[in-house]
């Protein structure tokens, strides 16, 4: 394909051009603000790896009930509401890796940069939640 064609493409259909532009510029801008945003995206697999080699700090930003119906093993229940960047338990662990969970991704995000905010030097985030966590076969613990 040479720049004639693609230039005659533009010309016949522009609504479609636009779009391809759009969509190229908002991947471009996706990926440059996960790079700079501070902290890092995990997968369970990832999660795992961390929790065994550098035994990491998993809080998990569910509601009490959803916590109690399953969670990762060694997680901390924190919830949403009175989660604090200078709570003791998170103080104590500001040089330590900490995995933010939730049931599905969308809180322990917030969480994370607002961790990152703080000071904390190895933040880290749970991509889809413990609904990734299930799909991936890994086991939860119930109860408290």
């Amino acid at each position: 394909m040479d720049l004639e064609t693609l230039k005659a493409f533009a010309a016949s259909s522009p609504i479609l051009s636009l779009a391809l532009v759009v969509l190229t510029v908002a991947i471009v801008a996706n990926e440059f603000a996960q790079l700079f945003r501070g902290y890092k995206t995990l997968r369970p697999a990832g999660l795992t790896q961390l929790i065994n080699q550098e035994s990491a700090l998993v809080v998990d930003l569910s509601a009490s009930n959803d916590f109690e119906k399953g969670h990762i093993a060694g997680s901390r229940n924190v919830m949403p509401s009175s989660f604090d960047p200078e709570n003791k338990t998170l103080a104590q662990a500001r040089s330590l890796p900490v995995v933010l969970v939730c049931r599905n991704g969308q809180a322990s995000a917030a969480a994370a940069k607002r961790l990152k905010k703080a000071g904390f030097e190895k933040v880290h985030w749970l991509d889809g939640g413990i609904v990734a966590w299930q799909q991936a076969d890994l086991p939860l613990v119930k109860g408290r």
